[in-house]
């Protein structure tokens, strides 16, 4: 299969996305976020994508113009990059430890946008990386790709792993729904459109 391109610029970054959704986990990812290009890769293996992200962004100010903006140019590209006849599995979940944290992440990929987020980190940052935009890249990635996506953080005390073990469980549970189903003939809805 082919790779999704997305490009996106604005005032505030300027990103190009390359993505194959049935590929082998390979990534290269620069952000000039360290730790946020750690998690993404993360994701991208353990969800078995191919991902290349390049992006440029207003460091200077902070990284959340940058971490919220690939989120939704990946979620446009994981839109695009689905089936056309939607006949997947469609429901993924995890749970994922990372030494003392353990993460649970729900996926539907349902066509309406919802996050459920429930996680209280142990500290406000990891280094420079602010942990509230954990949430902020889900949101714009959910908002994008049309999924519902349930994350709950149920312990832990090293935010760095409580972290690690969130985007870990999205990837497993991204990579479940994801698969074409041999079940299925058509869209994996009753209704018969997934939208």
């Amino acid at each position: 299969m082919s790779k999704t391109t997305i490009t996106r610029k604005t005032h505030e970054t300027d990103i190009v996305l390359k993505i194959e959704l049935y590929g082998e986990g390979k990534s290269e990812i620069k952000t000039g976020v360290g730790f946020f290009d750690h998690m993404m890769t993360l994701l991208a293996f353990h969800s078995g994508l191919d991902l290349e992200i390049k992006c440029s962004g207003d460091l200077h100010v902070d990284a959340h113009h940058t971490v919220e903006d690939v989120g939704i140019v990946l979620g446009q590209a994981f839109k695009q990059s689905l089936p056309a006849d939607r006949a997947i599995v469609r429901y993924g979940s995890a749970y994922v430890p990372m030494d003392e944290s353990l993460a649970r992440a729900v996926v539907d990929i349902s066509g309406r946008p919802t996050l459920v987020f429930s996680a209280a980190f142990s500290k406000s940052k990891v280094g420079e990386f602010d942990t509230e935009l954990v949430k902020e890249f889900l949101q714009a990635f959910v908002n994008h790709a049309f999924i519902n996506l349930h994350v709950q953080l149920l312990y832990g005390e090293n935010t760095h792993h409580q972290i690690e073990s969130i985007f870990k469980a999205t990837a497993l549970a991204l990579r479940q729904a994801v698969q074409p189903s041999p079940l299925r003939k058509g869209t994996a809805s009753s209704k018969g459109v997934l939208a």
